[in-house]
C-alpha cells in the first residue's frame, strides 16, 4: 500500500470457518472501488484498502449474513529497511517498533526487508527502535534505493573484520615470540574483540540485563566467559568467524532478494509523453491516466495503456515468463516493464504507476514473502524455546562435572562456553526464509505468482488436481472444428465467406466461431451484401444473398423444412455425440453446409496432465457446468482421472469437499471469477490469469500469469524441491549441533570446532537454500 493511503478496519461477526472468511475475503476485493482486502480470520477483523459502502460489503458477506462493524480509520506507511542480519533481529525491531508512541500496530516482512507502521511515527524514531542493529529506514516510495544510494568498496564494507582479523594475526605471531600471556598478546587479541565485536557485546549485555535470549546472547556470555578463564585467542576469532558469519547471512538473504529487485528495475523510470502538440519526456510518477505515451522500436513500456496507433511485437516475459513475441495493434493492451520490439506505437496511458500489472505482482511477491509457511513459523516458534534450552544445558556442563565428578572447573567451564558458540541457531533460523524468497523470486520470474509461503508449503502436500474446462483445459472460445461441404456448386471459401457475412448481423454467440474461421483463412466479405435479415427465435436466422434466401441454423430447423438427408443426419448425429455442437447452411431446398463447432482443447493441456502424473500426482479430475458429451469428449483428450459434468458452482464446490475427505490436500485450478466457491474451499485456489488479469492477481493462491497452464508443473515441481531443501536444512542443522555436542562427553568440544560447526553449517544451508533460484521448468 502506498503511503498515506487510507486503510479501513472493521469488526465482523458470524464467521462460522476459515474457508467463509476466505470467500468474504474474494468477495469483498471483487466490491469496485476496493484495491486490497484481507481478513483476519482469528481476530474476526476485515482491512481495506480504498472505498467501499457498509452496505455493499454486507452484501459480500451475506450468504453468512455477517454483521460488519467499522473500526476508526488509522493512516499505514511502509518502509524499506537496510540491515537485517537475521529473522530474530527483524522480530525483535517489530516488537520495538509496536512499543513507540503514537503506533497503533507494525508488522516487519523479513524476505522483502520491509515494515508496515499503523499510526504516526517519525523515521527517527524508527531507526532508534532499530539502533541495536543500526537498521536504516526510508520511505517505500522513495526515488533513491537503500541499496542504491551509495557504492561502497569492499574494504569500507568490512573495513573493521579486516582490522580485527588482522589484529589477530598480529596476537598470534606476537604469541609464537612473546608466549601466550604477554601484555602485547593479550592487546593484540583484546583489540581484535573490541573492533570486530563491540557491537555484539553491546547487545548481547542488553539482552542479558533484560533476560531476552537469543544469538548474540550466547556469544556476549561465551565471549565473557572465554576472557574471564584467559582463552583470549580463541575468543577473538570466535568474534571474528561470528561477524563473517552475521555477513554470510545477510549476503544469503540480500542475494535471494534481488530476484524480486530485479523485478523492481523491469519498467523503465522516465517516459516520453505527448500533450497536445507537444511531446516531453517525464518521470512515471507524474503520468496521469489518458496521457499518450510514444515507445519507439526497441524500448521498453513504462506503464500499462492502450494501443492507438501502431502494430509491433511485444516482448512480455517479464509479466509472463514468455520469451516469446506477442503481435498486438490498435485496441490491444500492453504492460509496463514488456519490450516494444519492431514497430512504432502510441499508448493511451490506463492506470497509474502504482496500479500497473508490473507493480502490483511486485507488491503481492513481497507481501507473500512475509507470509510463513508452517515450516518457518514452527522455527521461529523453536528458536524461542530452544536458545534458553542451550543456555541451560551450558549452565549444567559448566557446574555438574566439578560439583558432582570432581571435574576441572577450568575444562568444563571451557566446554559450556563451546556449547554456547555451537548453540547458536543460525543455520536453523534461517533454513526456511532464504528459501522461500528465492522460491517465490524465481517462480515470480517464470510467470507464476505464489501469494505466500504457507502456500508454496501446501501445493507440495498437493495429491488431487481439479480443473475447471472451459478456459483451463480448452481455450474457452468456440472454434469451427468440421467445416463440411454438402454442394460442390461452390469452392468451401465462398460458402464460408457467405456464411460469415450473415452471422456479422447475428447476436449468436457461436456467430464468432464462423467469423474467427473467416478472418483466419484472410478472407474477404466486403463484395457480398446481405439483406432481409430476420432472427429466427430458439432456430437460427434467415438472410438474402444476391435475391436468394439463406437459413443458418441448428439441424431441427432443416428437419421442419424437410431437408434433412439421412446421410448428413448421420453426420451430424456422429458430431453431436463427440460432445460438438452442429450449424447447418441451407435453403428451403438442400442442405449446403454442416459446421461443427465445440470449445478447443489448449494444445499443451494433455501434456500437462501426463507430466503432474508424472510428479506423484494421484488424480485429476475435471469439474465442469458442460453437458456430459462435450465433458467427457475434452477429458479424454486432457487424460483427465476422472469427469464431472453438469454441475452447478455449488455442487463444484460440494465435489471439492468430497475430494478432500477421500484424498487429503486438493488444489483446484481455474479461471479466478467464475469457480470463485472452488477455489477457495481447496488447500491452494490456481488461477489462469492473463497478464493485467486483477480479477487473478487477488482471488487466487497462486496465478499463472502468461494464461499457461504449462507453468503449473514446474509450479508443482519448485514447491517439492523447496520442501526438501528446508527438510533437508532443519535436520542438517540440528544433526550438527547434536554431533558437536556429544563431544562434549569426552571433552573433545573446543570453540574452534563450536565455531567451524556453527559458520560451516549457516554457509552450506544458506547455498543449498539459494539453489532454488536455479531451478527451471
Amino acid at each position: 500500500m502506498s503511503e498515506g493511503e487510507a486503510k479501513q478496519n472493521y469488526r465482523i461477526e458470524g464467521f462460522s470457518c476459515a474457508h467463509c472468511a476466505g470467500k468474504f475475503e474474494k468477495n469483498v476485493q471483487n466490491i469496485p472501488g476496493v484495491k486490497e482486502a484481507h481478513v483476519n480470520f482469528g481476530a474476526s477483523k476485515l482491512s481495506i484498502v480504498g472505498e467501499a459502502s457498509l452496505s455493499d460489503i454486507e452484501k459480500a458477506g451475506a450468504f453468512e449474513k455477517l454483521k460488519v462493524i467499522p473500526e476508526q480509520r488509522i493512516t499505514e506507511k511502509t518502509y524499506r529497511v537496510e540491515g537485517f542480519s537475521c529473522a530474530n533481529c527483524a522480530a525483535k525491531f517489530e516488537r520495538n517498533v509496536k512499543n513507540l508512541s503514537g503506533v497503533q500496530d507494525a508488522h516487519v516482512n523479513f524476505g522483502a526487508s520491509k515494515l508496515s507502521v499503523q499510526g504516526e511515527v517519525s523515521i527517527a524514531a524508527l531507526e532508534q527502535a532499530g539502533a541495536f542493529e543500526n537498521l536504516k529506514v526510508v520511505e517505500e516510495n522513495a526515488h533513491v534505493g537503500l541499496n542504491e544510494k551509495e557504492s561502497t568498496s569492499f574494504i569500507q564494507k568490512y573495513s573493521r573484520v579486516l582490522i580485527a582479523s588482522l589484529f589477530v594475526i598480529f596476537g598470534y605471531l606476537s604469541w609464537i615470540g612473546l608466549g601466550e600471556s604477554h601484555y602485547l598478546t593479550v592487546s593484540m587479541f583484546l583489540f581484535s574483540i573490541i573492533i570486530g565485536g563491540l557491537d555484539l557485546l553491546k547487545i548481547g549485555v542488553k539482552n542479558l540485563i533484560k533476560l531476552d535470549f537469543d544469538m548474540k546472547t550466547l556469544m556476549t556470555v561465551a565471549v565473557i566467559g572465554g576472557a574471564i578463564i584467559g582463552e583470549w585467542g580463541e575468543v577473538a576469532v570466535v568474534v571474528i568467524l561470528f561477524a563473517i558469519s552475521e555477513e554470510l547471512e545477510r549476503y544469503s538473504m540480500e542475494k535471494a532478494r534481488q530476484s524480486i529487485r530485479s523485478l523492481m528495475k523491469i519498467a523503465p523510470k522516465k517516459a516520453t509523453i505527448r500533450r497536445g502538440d507537444i511531446e516531453q519526456v517525464v518521470s512515471v510518477e507524474e503520468i496521469l491516466v489518458g496521457d499518450i505515451m510514444l515507445v519507439k522500436p526497441g524500448q521498453k513500456i513504462a506503464m500499462d495503456g492502450m494501443i492507438v496507433k501502431g502494430l509491433s511485437s511485444i516482448n512480455q516475459a517479464s509479466i509472463t515468463g514468455e520469451s516469446i513475441p506477442v503481435e498486438k495493434g490498435v485496441d490491444d493492451e500492453v504492460y509496463a516493464g514488456t519490450l516494444n520490439q519492431d514497430g512504432y506505437l502510441e499508448v493511451k496511458i490506463t492506470k497509474l504507476v502504482g496500479d500497473t500489472t508490473i507493480a502490483k505482482i511486485i507488491h503481492l511477491v513481497e507481501e507473500a514473502q512475509g507470509e510463513k509457511a508452517p515450516a518457518q513459523a514452527f522455527i521461529d516458534r523453536f528458536a524461542r524455546y530452544y536458545t534458553p534450552v542451550i543456555m541451560f544445558i551450558a549452565v549444567l556442563i559448566a557446574i555438574i562435572p566439578p560439583l558432582l565428578l570432581n571435574g576441572s572447573w577450568e575444562t568444563w567451564v571451557y566446554q559450556a562456553l563451546a556449547v554456547l558458540v555451537v548453540g547458536c541457531p543460525c543455520a536453523l533460523v534461517i533454513s526456511t526464509p532464504i528459501a522461500l524468497v528465492s522460491a517465490i523470486g524465481n517462480a515470480a520470474r517464470h510467470g507464476v505468482l505464489i501469494k505466500g509461503g504457507i502456500y508454496l508449503e501446501e501445493l507440495s502436500h498437493i495429491q488431487t488436481v481439479a480443473f475447471d474446462k472451459t478456459g483451463t483445459l480448452t481455450r474457452g472460445e468456440p472454434v469451427v472444428t468440421d467445416f463440411n461441404v454438402h454442394d460442390d456448386e461452390k469452392e468451401s471459401d465462398e460458402w464460408l465467406r457467405m456464411i460469415a457475412s450473415i452471422e456479422k448481423l447475428s447476436q449468436h454467440p457461436l456467430a464468432a466461431a464462423v467469423i474467427h474461421l473467416e478472418d483466419e483463412k484472410g478472407l474477404k466479405d466486403k463484395d457480398i451484401e446481405v439483406t432481409d435479415f430476420a432472427s429466427l427465435t430458439g432456430k437460427g436466422v434467415q438472410a438474402k444473398i444476391n435475391g436468394d434466401k439463406y437459413y443458418i441454423g441448428n439441424p431441427q430447423l432443416f428437419t421442419q423444412l424437410q431437408v434433412m438427408p439421412e446421410i448428413i443426419s448421420e453426420i451430424i448425429g456422429r458430431q453431436q455425440s463427440e460432445g460438438k455442437t452442429v450449424i447447418v447452411f441451407g435453403t428451403e431446398k438442400k442442405i449446403l453446409v454442416t459446421m461443427a463447432i465445440a470449445d478447443e482443447i489448449r494444445q499443451v493441456s494433455k501434456a500437462v496432465i501426463e507430466k503432474l502424473h508424472q510428479l506423484g500426482i494421484k488424480q485429476t479430475v475435471m469439474l465442469t457446468g458442460d453437458h456430459h458429451k462435450a465433458a467427457s469428449r475434452i477429458g479424454e483428450l486432457a487424460g483427465v482421472s476422472k469427469v464431472y459434468a453438469e454441475l452447478l458452482p455449488e455442487e463444484k464446490l460440494a465435489l471439492v469437499k468430497r475430494l478432500q475427505k477421500e484424498s487429503g490436500h486438493v488444489a483446484m485450478v481455474g479461471d479466478g471469477v467464475n469457480d470463485a466457491p472452488a477455489l477457495a474451499s481447496a488447500q491452494v485456489g490456481i488461477a489462469m490469469g492473463g497478464a493485467g488479469t486483477d480479477a487473478a492477481l487477488e482471488t487466487a493462491d497462486i496465478a499463472l500469469m502468461g494464461d499457461d497452464l504449462s507453468k503449473l508443473p514446474f509450479a508443482m515441481k519448485l514447491s517439492r524441491k523447496t520442501m526438501r531443501i528446508i527438510k533437508g536444512n532443519i535436520i542438517f542443522s540440528l544433526t550438527i549441533k547434536l554431533i558437536a555436542l556429544l563431544l562434549v562427553v569426552p571433552s573433545w568440544l573446543t570453540l574452534w570446532i563450536a565455531i567451524v560447526a556453527d559458520i560451516g553449517a549457516t554457509l552450506i544451508v544458506a547455498l543449498n537454500s539459494m539453489r532454488l533460484m536455479k531451478v527451471k521448468e
